[in-house]
């Protein structure tokens, strides 16, 4: 528990050295001093309990991500302390970004399992990166100019000639878009499976290219046998 906040006290006091009236009688008679003393203090005490324990769980869930090897600067931790009434409440969410679906499971089974009810497992965000979009954009320009020389190959030798150095590469059209969006899948997102969020968040492309290659001549019999 945290040790209590005091305010600062007031303290007034008075001090009589006067010597004691005469005609009385008993201790109060004889000389002495007194002193009259007047006081007030203020203590408060911040609540601990809701604190400490969402710190631990919070703490669990921290070690848990990094037990399935999730990094520190993937783990936003956003904490909310409130009063209501007379009873104080605290909240924290946790963000983990997951690029292994599978781990990303066995971190919700996990926590749900010790964590019980003190714990929610909101349903997944996919998304994809920047760097995942170009990469994905790159091989399928790739992919489209390999499959044009690939049919070139075969046209000439359909006609007993050999493919020569390309000569014009143009690409002509390229598209993207998201995942399929089916009728049975037209329900809210929130009760849509794991495979259904997949599925409605996976991006694709395609691409169209243009490729004039140079034809060398007859196709070399001995390389047509390999």
């Amino acid at each position: 528990m945290a040790p209590p906040a005091a305010s600062p006290s007031r303290v007034f006091a008075e001090l009589d050295l006067a010597p004691a009236p005469e005609g009385r009688v008993g201790p109060a008679a004889l000389p002495g001093r007194e002193v009259h003393v007047s006081g007030s203090a203020e203590l408060s005490v911040r609540p601990d309990r809701a604190r400490g324990s969402v710190s631990r769980r919070l703490q669990y869930i921290a070690h848990s991500a990094r037990l399935h090897g999730i990094p520190e600067e993937n783990m936003t931790v956003t904490e909310d302390f409130s009063r209501v009434e007379n009873t104080y409440q605290m909240e924290a969410e946790v963000c983990i970004i997951f690029s292994n679906f599978g781990k990303m499971q066995n971190v919700c089974n996990l926590l749900i399992e010790k964590l019980g009810t003190s714990v929610t497992i909101n349903p997944p965000h996919f998304y994809h990166t920047p760097e995942a979009i170009d990469t994905l954009r790159r091989q399928v320009c790739v992919t489209a100019f390999g499959n044009t020389r690939r049919k070139a190959q075969e046209v000439c030798r359909l006609f007993g000639q050999a493919l020569g150095k390309p000569l014009l590469i143009k690409e002509e059209e390229t598209k993207e878009w998201g995942g399929h969006i089916d009728s049975h899948l037209s329900h809210s997102a929130d009760s849509q499976t794991l495979q259904e969020r997949i599925q409605n968040a996976t991006a694709y492309a395609s691409c169209r290219v243009f490729a004039v290659f140079e034809i060398k001549g007859k196709e070399n019999r001995r390389n047509k046998l390999l």
